[in-house]
């Protein structure tokens, strides 16, 4: 028994405008599985769920996202200086702009999508070059070494690198992109407005593997979802997620 990180869940005012952003900003495609929300995910044949890809959920809301940093964003994979400044040019005219979150002077350039929402656009690297569009899924933790322990439990991603700043997980099959958990001393103080969905695999029961996270040490978690056939919980540092019904 396992799951696995399929899509990442952002929540808008405006999840049709987020969503199209998203679709441009990594050259994939729209569809809307019901109103309220907009689903970004590679086109060309692609069938969701598949490990080479962690998709793109936005989800209508309504309360604007506060100037509190998000404690889950993304970090997008460049192939060269070109396509950084390529793509940061872009990006800015899609409707990002630059976001201060006290990085400094460093390679990569930290944006904002249209809502607040703010991502990176990663300095070439060679352990990127395979990635597809999204380099890592990069979650903001105070103990990277118990996000190592419950993450790797609770799915069936590898644990690669694991130190006192940062856990690296990836599929177990060596593709899409990375999850990395990074050392931050920021306390959690308002809901998550990015959050990871995790789905069974065809056979496994949900109510069993809710279960089993709970061993695990997560914990229930009410939104005012009311009766949905999904599940949310959070991870032991507060970090909300949801898992998914059968898809």
């Amino acid at each position: 028994m396992a799951l696995r990180p399929v899509q990442v869940n952002i929540k808008a005012l405006d999840d049709s405008a987020v969503g199209r952003f998203w679709a441009e900003a990594l050259g994939w495609s729209v569809s809307s599985e019901g109103p309220g929300v907009t689903n970004v995910e590679p086109g060309d044949g692609f069938v969701w769920p598949d490990p080479v890809a962690v998709c793109i959920d936005v989800v209508t809301v309504p309360e604007p996202k506060t100037a509190t940093k998000n404690r889950v964003h993304l970090d997008l994979a460049t192939t060269s200086a070109a396509h950084q400044a390529e793509l940061v040019a872009r990006l800015k005219a899609l409707g990002a702009t630059p976001a201060d979150v006290g990085q400094g002077d460093v390679p990569w350039t930290v944006l904002a999508d249209p809502e607040g929402n703010e991502f990176c656009v990663l300095d070439p690297r060679e352990s990127y070059r395979d990635t597809g569009p999204i380099a890592r899924v990069v979650v903001d933790c105070a103990d990277p070494r118990a996000m190592a322990g419950f993450w790797g439990g609770a799915t069936d991603w590898t644990v690669h690198e694991v130190t006192g700043e940062h856990a690296v997980l990836r599929s177990a099959q060596g593709v899409g992109p990375y999850l990395e958990f990074r050392r931050s001393s920021d306390a959690k103080t308002v809901p998550d407005r990015v959050h990871l969905d995790l789905l069974p695999y065809p056979g496994d029961d949900k109510a069993a593997e809710v279960a089993r996270l709970k061993t695990l040490g997560a914990t229930d978690l009410d939104l005012g979802q009311g009766d949905v056939p999904w599940t949310c919980l959070s991870d032991p540092e507060g970090h909300e997620f949801c898992v998914l019904g059968s898809h």
